[in-house]
């Protein structure tokens, strides 16, 4: 795995999703940067999602067996909403977080790096 490309690649996506923010939706520019988050995130499932879904599941077998695992790009940004036991009645949230790539539990205002790429 060319972990280096894999962050360069999910670095340029939480960029686009971070400009993508900051551009309201009636902006003619709008549908340029969320087609190009697009093509961002379908080079980055097909040549990372099989390896990303891999670990996911099992960063999710460990903390979370009862949620589904979805695409890794769902993970990207802002996260996936999962029901832990560990934290009943707190929004606990699994991320990828790029610098380097990891996967991330979010639960309030604290993280714990569950998976980091070698």
């Amino acid at each position: 795995m060319d972990n280096k490309k894999l962050d360069k690649v999910l670095s340029a996506i939480i960029e686009k999703k971070k400009e993508l923010e900051t551009i309201d939706y009636n902006d003619p520019r709008y549908d340029e940067a969320e087609d190009a988050l697009h093509e961002l995130e379908d080079d980055f499932v097909d040549e990372f999602g099989d390896y990303m879904e891999e670990k996911l599941q099992e960063v999710h077998d460990r903390i979370c067996p009862d949620t589904d695992v979805l695409s890794p790009t769902a993970y990207i940004g802002k996260g996936v909403i999962v029901d832990l036991e560990k934290f009943p009645g707190k929004e606990a949230r699994l991320l990828i977080n790029g610098n380097p790539t990891s996967i991330v539990l979010a639960v309030r205002d604290k993280q714990e790096i569950l998976w980091k790429a070698d």
